[in-house]
């Protein structure tokens, strides 16, 4: 049964009791057409200001542009499988668009530990998608992580 406890722990991302304020983690991935294709057909969202050039063209945007919602998930991205990583639970996110992200862009998830809440188990984090340096998501998430001790 100890090889179980090793192997499972091994999956195990960070406990409570790891976690500091200002802890970071990041995640980056280039966005493809093919990610903004595949996002549309798994979320059924088919705006075409995602997905058709010529009706983009005509909008504020003056061109095609990534769901925000798939530029958002890279955030989950971090928490789930870096920091906290896996294990942990997400209580709540509240987002906030600031400016578009086109294919080709390096998007870079970034989340960061304000507040440690030990009575809840949870965490807040601030949390943060750039292109560059420019911010364009950001917002606070809540999240319940584990501890060592039942």
């Amino acid at each position: 049964m100890d090889q179980m406890a090793n192997a499972m722990d091994m999956l195990h991302g960070y406990y409570f009791e790891d976690l500091e304020e200002g802890m970071v983690d990041v995640f980056a991935k280039t966005v493809t057409d093919a990610d903004i294709i595949t996002f549309a057909g798994i979320s059924g969202d088919t705006n075409p200001v995602h997905l058709n050039h010529e009706f983009a063209s005509e909008t504020m945007f003056e061109g095609r542009i990534a769901h925000g919602m798939l530029t958002a998930s890279f955030i989950s991205t971090v928490i789930g499988t870096k920091m906290p990583g896996p294990g942990c639970i997400y209580v709540s996110q509240n987002l906030r668009f600031k400016a578009p992200v086109r294919s080709g862009d390096t998007v870079s998830a970034r989340c960061t530990i304000t507040k440690l809440i030990p009575e809840k188990r949870f965490i807040e984090m601030k949390t943060e998608c750039l292109v560059g340096n420019k911010v364009v998501v950001d917002g606070e998430a809540t999240i319940m992580v584990p501890t060592r001790v039942s």
